[in-house]
């Protein structure tokens, strides 16, 4: 069925009161479908459809929804049905519902819940935004090490429903402190009567509870895993972080790192109001509105010479967009290059070498190519000489700013992202008109 026929069915059941058919329909569903569904129901059927939700089927469609759609969600629910909810959750996901909430509403919804379940959402609420102790959860089976692969898999079975992730097994001590790990595979393939000891992986790969969360991101990609342990300053086993973690942590940094690269700086998605939108852009527009002027007071004062020869206004606004659009490009290779990565001093000459050399290329090749268009066009191979010198040279200047000035905002722990493509691209602007017009003017005898 397609998702307007599958809605229809489960507003027909809900009226005709068939209650199997309507948990038969969501048993087919997945949790982020059975999220759609609820957000294509009319209002006066959704109060309906949330009553014959489990526990579970409520948990798993709170989970699957934005922030202001949990919030209506919560406050449809009663009591009891919050707390058991709240309790189910995934830390990871309820952590970042409760850090957009007032505290008031934070302080009561802990109230509710399990003492053990609050008391670990409260400590990990204390991590600093956008580490791994923010984004992991404790939803992991561990195990001491004198454990069998028996008593390993019966714990397993044990804590399969609470478990977000049962392939990794973590082994610990009595003061739980991480000793090594092992996987599902190995104790399918072991003996029942074998130590987890002999079967363990002792050189486990982990992060720190306040390692940045795109260095955790670049860890679990580096490695292929599907699960990371997160430990204290003493190796204490704290929660673990899961693969569709760090795909929302992804996703969320190349979303923030646009909103930079368009110069808005904040989040803006298909939801928010024009106004609140405008308000966004404007400040980092205006600025450049203002940087702008210094482009059209270049060109005015260099207004004799437009005048002189008219053939450089036609070249004019190439040079400027080409040397804006390469400076963008070596901005997007740089941000997207750090994320994850701490390039050295060493590692840093060799990117800005690199681009030097990438900017002689295009400029060399370009230049070539204008200076034959513009002897063609006008039959005037000095104009051809000061086109293409300028481009060649305007070029180079583009791909370095486009390089260095968000190395040098990393270096002085700045996200570089805010050296957005709309000033990269002006202040290249500046600097080619400057440069076209200067060897205009030095050659302006010659090119009459």
């Amino acid at each position: 069925m397609t998702e307007n026929e599958i809605t229809l069915a489960l507003i027909q059941s809900l009226k005709d009161g068939r209650t199997q058919d309507f948990q038969h329909i969501l048993d087919e569903l997945q949790p982020y479908d059975i999220a759609v569904q609820y957000l294509h129901l009319p209002e006066k059927h959704r109060e309906r459809f949330l009553l014959h939700l489990t526990v579970r089927q409520l948990t798993e469609l709170m989970q699957e929804l934005h922030r202001n759609d949990q919030v209506r969600l919560l406050e449809r629910m009663s009591v009891d049905q919050s707390t058991k909810v709240l309790d189910l959750m995934d830390n990871d996901d309820l952590v970042s519902l409760l850090s957009d909430l007032e505290p008031t509403m934070i302080e009561e919804l802990l109230s509710r819940m399990n003492r053990e379940e609050s008391s670990y959402i409260q400590k990990t609420m204390n991590y600093p935004p956008e580490t791994a102790g923010r984004i992991m959860n404790n939803r992991y089976v561990w195990i001491p090490r004198h454990y069998t692969i028996r008593e390993a898999i019966d714990k397993i079975r044990d804590f399969a429903e609470i478990a977000e992730y049962l392939n990794y097994l973590y082994v610990v001590d009595e003061d739980k402190k991480l000793l090594g790990v092992v996987s599902y595979k190995d104790l399918i393939l072991g003996e029942l009567d074998e130590q987890i000891d002999d079967v363990m992986y002792t050189r486990v790969v982990k992060v720190d509870a306040l390692t940045d969360q795109e260095e955790v991101a670049a860890i679990i990609s580096r490695y292929d895993f599907i699960t990371l342990p997160v430990v204290d300053t003493e190796n204490r086993l704290l929660g673990i972080i899961t693969v569709d973690d760090v795909i929302d942590v992804v996703l969320q940094e190349a979303n923030e790192d646009i909103e930079k690269l368009s110069a808005s700086g904040k989040s803006i998605d298909f939801q928010t109001p024009p106004f609140v939108a405008a308000y966004r852009r404007l400040p980092w527009l205006i600025l450049l509105l203002f940087i702008g002027l210094i482009s059209g007071g270049i060109i005015s004062r260099f207004e004799d010479t437009l005048q002189t020869v008219v053939a450089l206004a036609f070249f004019m606004p190439m040079i400027a967009g080409m040397t804006g659009n390469t400076g963008t490009q070596s901005l997007a290779v740089v941000v997207r290059g750090l994320v994850g990565q701490k390039p050295d001093k060493k590692g840093t000459f060799k990117l800005i070498l690199r681009e030097l050399w990438v900017g002689i290329i295009i400029g060399v090749t370009c230049a070539v190519l204008i200076l034959l268009i513009a002897y063609v066009w006008q039959g005037s191979l000095v104009l051809g000489l000061v086109v293409g010198s300028s481009l060649l040279l305007t070029l180079i200047i583009g791909t370095l700013a486009g390089t260095v000035i968000p190395l040098i905002l990393y270096r002085l722990k700045i996200d570089p992202a805010v050296a957005s493509g709309p000033l990269i691209t002006t202040i290249n602007d500046i600097l080619s008109l400057l440069i076209y017009f200067g060897l205009a003017s030095l050659f302006i005898s010659r090119l009459m």
